[in-house]
């Protein structure tokens, strides 16, 4: 019988990393088929909470928060790129690539929590944001991505207009930020057991197979 697990999957529609950990995880529950019955639930956490609605370029905004030069922040995108490759997802990084607020990405993979199709809507803004190099904090973007996912586009506007589930956004970041998470992806079994960064996929299996194993209780 397959033991169930909860994993919270705490991450950012901008950060590359967070779609290749994603990807890594995913490829461990394939090995873990028939052992292990995972839900994945999807966490918000925004490593730019203040950017405007224009974005900002990638290259400007690595060079001001991290200090990288050009060459440095070059040679990230292109180890992302391969990264990404391998997991058979394209990254078309260009000069003109540029980071979004993701408030509204949240607020719309809350809901589609509810609907059932989280996943596939990170899917659709990951691709979004990093294959297509369209602005995920524009909501004609958005409400495509939520069709590509199956949603209903027209519930999505509403969603998106109204401003539904900012409380709620608001308070899972928060829930997150006080249990210590201040980087991403972060990925917590059974809320409680955290492994940290895009691990490899047999990382991600092991940590599982030790916890599927390991006595129930604290």
């Amino acid at each position: 019988m397959a033991a169930a697990l909860r994993i919270d999957f705490v991450s950012d529609v901008a950060c590359p990393w967070c779609v290749i950990g994603l990807r890594s995880l995913l490829v461990a529950l394939k090995a873990l088929e028939g052992a292990v019955d995972a839900e994945i639930v999807l966490q918000p956490f925004e490593l730019n909470p203040d950017m405007g609605p224009e974005g900002e370029n990638v290259t400007e905004h690595v060079q001001k928060k991290y200090g990288s030069t050009r060459e440095q922040s070059n040679a990230a995108r292109e180890a992302i790129r391969n990264s990404g490759a391998a997991f058979g997802f394209v990254f078309r990084y260009g000069d003109d690539s540029r980071i979004w607020n993701t408030f509204d990405a949240h607020r719309l993979l809350h809901w589609a929590r509810l609907e059932g199709k989280q996943l596939g809507l990170k899917e659709a803004l990951f691709r979004a944001n990093f294959t297509d190099q369209s602005p995920i904090s524009d909501r004609r973007v958005l409400v495509g991505a939520a069709a590509a996912a199956g949603l209903d586009a027209a519930r999505a506007e509403e969603v998106l207009v109204s401003g539904a589930f900012a409380e709620e956004v608001r308070r899972e970041e928060a829930v997150w930020r006080e249990r210590g998470i201040h980087a991403v992806p972060s990925i917590v079994l059974d809320q409680r057991w955290m492994i940290q960064g895009a691990q490899p996929p047999e990382v991600f299996e092991r940590a599982i197979r030790d916890r599927i194993a390991a006595p129930s209780g604290p």
